[in-house]
């Protein structure tokens, strides 16, 4: 049996995700605010194993008794791999720095960067004498390499992400069963995040329009096609510790 922890996987990318890793040797243990009723539905025809764990990642609180939750339902011991997928998050807030709200930055920085530190910490401790295959993808984005004007948070997140999961890498080398971490761009995503960036005023957010050009050419990637690619690299050998990558450059 294969284990999926997937954060935000009751839509957008992380639905699509979750759907492609539908199988009846996997279990997905899913963390989100809402649920997926075609994911479930799905997921009864194939024999899989879905259950959803309802938290909201932006409250850091409750992180370390959530994955202990989660982890009463995998049997380590027996288990052939153990998979954490870091996807949640948030664009919000799209704004100018000094026209920064301190609750909405936290909020952000809470979801964006704290939980996948949390999660991934507690992944680690927890799979610790587990010698399965153990890996943590995390989410990334042009935007960790990339400044844009408007998305302070969002860079700053997304960068402190990918540097996170380049330190795992270094703690766990020379571990007897070590974690391997990779960060992924999937590309520009046709999800609830681009809605929220084409309804941004142009004074926060200056490169609005061509967000809204990429949607009316029709170029954004569906979510079930871009998740089709991230969970086969999850388990493929291409999946490099350490490593920080664009999909679009691997499939």
């Amino acid at each position: 049996m294969k284990y999926f922890i997937i954060t935000g996987a009751s839509k957008g990318l992380g639905e699509g995700i979750a759907l492609e890793l539908l199988d009846e040797n996997h279990t997905l243990l899913c963390i989100a605010r809402g649920s997926s009723e075609k994911l479930r539905q799905l997921a009864a025809a194939k024999n899989c194993r879905v259950r959803f764990f309802n938290y909201d990642l932006s409250d850091h609180t409750g992180i370390n008794p959530l994955m202990d939750n989660i982890f009463k339902q995998i049997q380590g011991e027996q288990s052939e791999g153990i998979y954490l997928v870091n996807n949640a998050g948030t664009v919000k807030p799209v704004a100018r720095v000094e026209d920064y709200d301190a609750e909405a930055v936290k909020t952000h920085l809470h979801l964006n960067l704290l939980a996948p530190m949390l999660l991934s910490a507690a992944f680690i401790r927890l799979t610790k004498d587990v010698s399965c295959t153990k890996r943590i993808l995390n989410i990334s984005s042009g935007a960790a390499q990339n400044p844009y004007y408007g998305w302070g948070c969002y860079c700053t997140g997304k960068a402190g992400v990918d540097m996170f999961g380049r330190c795992i890498s270094e703690e766990q080398q020379g571990e007897p069963n070590p974690v391997e971490t990779m960060g992924v761009a999937p590309g520009i995503i046709d999800t609830d995040m681009q809605t929220a960036i084409r309804s941004t005023d142009e004074r926060a957010f200056i490169h609005k329009q061509k967000f809204v050009d990429l949607k009316e050419s029709g170029q954004l990637i569906a979510p079930a096609i871009a998740g089709k690619k991230l969970a086969k690299l999850l388990l493929s050998d291409l999946f490099k510790d350490g490593t920080i990558t664009d999909i679009r450059d691997t499939y």
